[in-house]
């Protein structure tokens, strides 16, 4: 049994969101960086093909969407925190793309663990459209949890291993720079 917060209800500990966000190297660095979280692995979720590859995703046809799966510390930050900063940091209403990365494994995701997950997910995109927030809609797809399957290891803190490549340097440090300067009371220590 799960211990929550008697409260809100909301369950206590570690717990799991995750989010597809356009390429997953960027979603990774962003939250890599968040306080309450605990680990970020980069996969993929949603699609058709057992264990899938990283080729086989690029090439459109699994039905897969490069996803990050984020452990959290719930008594830290709350998966309103995470949604906050997930919608912050990638352009939620371009379907199958985020800037030059196009296909259907770059749609914007929320794979909702729980009710609870669900719920506030709903609120906030209701409450981005209501707000103007954007010139266009929200399209990040709900989705109920599936199964992750996760990248290859080479993917792992890729933005960390990596800044002098190219991407990084152009597509992913302003992303987290962006994230930096706008979260600044979210960032670890």
């Amino acid at each position: 049994m799960q211990n929550t917060n008697e409260t809100t209800g909301a369950a206590l500990g570690p717990q799991v969101a995750v989010f597809g966000g356009g390429c997953f190297w960027c979603t990774e660095a962003v939250f890599t960086a968040m306080k309450g979280v605990l680990s970020v692995q980069s996969g993929y979720c949603g699609g058709s093909v057992q264990n899938p590859t990283y080729e086989q995703v690029c090439g459109k046809d699994t039905g897969h969407i490069e996803v990050v799966k984020i452990e959290f510390d719930s008594q830290q930050v709350d998966f309103a925190a995470l949604l906050e900063v997930f919608f912050a940091t990638h352009d939620p209403t371009t379907p199958g793309r985020q800037g030059n990365d196009v296909g259907p494994q770059y749609q914007s995701a929320v794979f909702y663990q729980d009710e609870a997950q669900q719920e506030l997910t709903q609120q906030y995109i209701a409450h981005l459209e209501q707000s103007g927030a954007y010139d266009a809609p929200v399209c990040t797809e709900l989705r109920a949890a599936a199964k992750f399957w996760p990248a290859e290891q080479y993917h792992a803190d890729y933005f960390a291993l990596h800044p002098e490549q190219g991407y990084c340097q152009f597509v992913i440090a302003p992303k987290v720079q962006k994230f930096r300067q706008k979260f600044a009371a979210k960032l670890k220590g």
